[in-house]
C-alpha cells in the first residue's frame, strides 16, 4: 500500500530555516514525481514544489529562491528545504504523489513561522 509520511514540521521566526522530509513507501518511488502542497487556514491548498523522476524541479513564485526541493531515491525520501522563511509560509505542509490516476497525501505537517 502506498504511504506518505512527512516530519520536519516546527515552529520557527521569520527569515529562519526548517527542513520538511516525506518518507514514501509501497511503490517505485524513483519512478514517480514529488509534490509538496502547502494549506494556509482558510486558503486552498497550493502546489509549493515539484520534481521529476528525472530530478528536474519546479516552484510556486512565492517560494522560489528561498525552498530546494530533492529527492534520494535510494531511501525513497523527498526532501523540502525551506530557508528566509516568512510568516505567509505559515501552513500545514502535504507530500504529494500520483499513481495510476489517484492522488497520494501525507498525513500532512504543520510549519508555522512567527515572532
Amino acid at each position: 500500500q502506498l504511504r506518505l509520511v512527512e516530519s520536519g514540521g516546527g515552529s520557527v521566526q521569520p527569515g529562519g530555516s526548517l527542513r520538511l522530509s516525506c518518507e514514501a513507501s509501497g511503490f517505485i518511488f524513483s519512478a514517480y514525481a514529488m509534490r509538496w502542497y502547502r494549506q494556509a487556514p482558510g486558503k486552498e491548498r497550493e502546489l509549493v514544489a515539484n520534481i521529476g523522476a528525472s530530478g528536474a524541479t519546479m516552484y510556486a513564485s512565492a517560494v522560489k529562491g528561498r525552498f530546494t526541493i530533492s529527492r534520494d531515491n535510494d531511501k525513497s525520501l523527498v526532501s523540502l528545504q525551506m530557508n528566509s522563511l516568512k510568516p505567509e509560509d505559515t501552513a500545514t505542509y502535504y507530500c504529494n504523489t500520483i499513481s495510476q490516476g489517484v492522488l497520494y497525501w501525507g498525513q500532512g505537517i504543520q510549519v508555522t513561522v512567527a515572532s
